[in-house]
């Protein structure tokens, strides 16, 4: 086709319909007015100067059409499905603090079923477009409204997701702590402030006394506190660090030092690769997709539950969440840079101070 038929839908047809006013098989397709017609209705004044196709060809251009749009629809679904994993986990999270959160509790809960019924929505319209996919040329070309207007557009992913957005919990805040780190457990070559809240690299590795809880495998250091029970949370400022990593560790799995292969920590990491930021979870290690960067994370941990959580406070937005865990003895915060290699590494990080609240 030297030009492709516009992207909308045709009044219904029968197949091998013919033409009323002249009795003529219906085998053309006149794109301006969006209708089937015969041979001789072409020759008429008011089709005289529309582009024209055959029906066989107009019905491959959309079968084409709705192939494309299938795909993009199912990446749509795909991005509603873990939005609505979120919003589902979030109101677990918030019936746990129903005393602290229940006006954002009800926010959540209205959220989670309008994506409801936009997933439901979704499943429908993919449904009718695989059905009208493998119609025959004639009922191909006919009009659907709903189908048009939903479905020959691009899917506005972000609008969608940013629309689900919700701000960051006041009970999240009610239970942050006032972490710092603790000097006895930090690897030689970082540099920790007077108030054991920044952390960075130094210019040549210390010369420490040997201490039984000093991490010397990386370039990490503990939180001073421990937990054992309870609910609690703290946030870390990453700013532009090239690599780090933040989570918790399970003291009691450590063993000569030496880090488990897994189940003593549970990670985000980020780290600049090339020109673009990606982020992992461990264990096991999984890649995570965020829409921005961040530069403070929230990091929330249930030792009842055995649940770890991690926010984008930039966004305020939940990243990824571990669950059902099994804490052997008390968890510590554990905070990690990447030990350089030649020039100076200037990554630091830095643990918020608990936010005031009323």
């Amino acid at each position: 086709m030297s030009q492709t038929p516009k992207p909308q839908l045709l009044p219904s047809i029968a197949e091998e319909a013919h033409c009323g006013t002249h009795l003529q098989p219906l085998q053309l397709f006149c794109d301006d007015d969006q209708t089937t017609v015969c041979s001789k209705c072409v020759q008429a004044p008011e089709h005289k100067q529309h582009a024209v196709y055959g029906i066989q060809e107009a019905a491959e251009y959309y079968r084409k059409l709705l192939q494309e749009t299938l795909v993009i629809l199912r990446e749509k679904l795909e991005v509603v499905k873990s939005l609505l994993a979120d919003e589902q986990e979030r109101v677990v999270m918030l019936q746990k603090l129903s005393h602290l959160g229940r006006k954002n509790k009800s926010k959540l809960k209205a959220n989670a079923v309008w994506v409801q019924k936009y997933l439901r929505s979704l499943q429908k319209n993919i449904t009718e477009l695989e059905k009208k996919w493998g119609e025959p040329a004639g009922a191909l070309l006919q009009r659907s409204e709903s189908l048009l207007l939903q479905n020959l557009k691009p899917a506005q992913i972000t609008d969608l997701s940013s629309s689900l957005v919700i701000r960051m919990d006041k009970a999240l805040l009610r239970l942050q702590r006032h972490v710092t780190l603790d000097p006895d457990t930090a690897h030689p070559s970082l540099v920790l402030s007077e108030d054991l809240r920044s952390m960075g690299f130094g210019a040549i590795p210390q010369r420490l006394c040997y201490t039984p809880g000093r991490l010397d495998f990386s370039a990490s250091v503990l939180g001073a506190g421990s937990f054992s029970s309870g609910m609690h949370y703290w946030e870390v400022s990453v700013g532009q660090a090239m690599q780090w990593q933040l989570g918790i560790c399970d003291c009691t799995e450590r063993k000569n030092n030496v880090p488990q292969a897994s189940g003593d920590k549970y990670l985000l990491m980020g780290s600049m690769m090339g020109a673009e930021y990606t982020f992992w979870v461990f264990p096991p290690l999984r890649k995570v997709s965020l829409r921005k960067q961040m530069y403070n994370v929230g990091v929330f941990v249930d030792c009842g539950c055995g649940q770890v959580s991690f926010y984008n406070v930039t966004e305020q937005s939940l990243i990824y969440s571990f669950f059902d865990l099994t804490f052997r003895g008390t968890v510590k915060p554990i905070f990690s840079l990447c030990i350089p290699i030649g020039d100076m590494n200037l990554d630091s990080l830095t643990v918020c101070l608990p936010q005031m609240h009323s």
